[in-house]
């Protein structure tokens, strides 16, 4: 997707939702188009249009498909004895590319999504090519030691040397590999996953 038509998404859905945004050029052009249309009045959305937003929001933040988002849904509300909520979040979070890019292996999910693919990640030592794999508490997720001399991976510590990582995942530098080590929490806000089972319960 160019960058063009990215930042045009992160302005209509927030910076959270492509890398790519954000950073101080994104930020830049936002002040640029606000100054453009300070003399128009914000379009007011209805209760359907915030949910749609919602779920695009997600959708895009996590490179899915329709299909694939609303299958997750599905799962999510046909789960017994847990939080739908909470539920989704796991399954969105416990994918191979996500882990792979909140390990700080890939600066972006789309990239995660190219390592696996491309055969450069091992989940407990067996090489997996499917980005949409989901992960468990205790699995193991590293580079393949054919791999690790690659560009892809070079000067990592330099690389994450200002970048924290999620308290339930552990990641080992020198060895290029992560433990999952608990669930994953929805802290930071960005998205509202009430608000997109809303949406896909009307």
């Amino acid at each position: 997707m160019k960058k063009v038509q990215k930042y045009k998404i992160c302005r209509r859905l927030g910076p959270g939702v492509f890398e790519k945004c954000q950073n101080t050029k994104f930020v830049v052009s936002e002040g640029k188009h606000a100054k453009n249309k300070k003399n128009k009045k914000p379009k007011v959305l209805s209760g359907y249009g915030l949910q749609f937003i919602e779920k695009q929001k997600v959708r895009f933040m996590y490179g899915l498909s329709e299909k694939q988002f609303s299958n997750y849904v599905k799962d999510s509300v046909a789960k017994k004895g847990v939080s739908s909520t909470e539920y989704l979040f796991e399954l969105l979070e416990y994918r191979l590319d996500n882990i792979v890019y909140r390990l700080g292996i890939a600066s972006t999910r789309r990239l995660a999504r190219q390592l696996v693919s491309h055969g450069h990640i091992l989940v407990n030592n067996k090489k997996i090519t499917v980005p949409s794999m989901h992960v468990r508490i205790g699995d193991t997720i590293s580079v393949r030691p054919q791999s690790s001399k690659s560009s892809l991976f070079s000067d990592m510590a330099n690389k994450l040397k200002d970048y924290t990582c999620p308290n339930w995942l552990k990641f080992n530098i020198d060895s290029l590999s992560g433990i999952v080590e608990g669930k994953p929490k929805n802290v930071e806000g960005f998205i509202d996953l009430n608000t997109v089972l809303e949406f896909y319960s009307r």
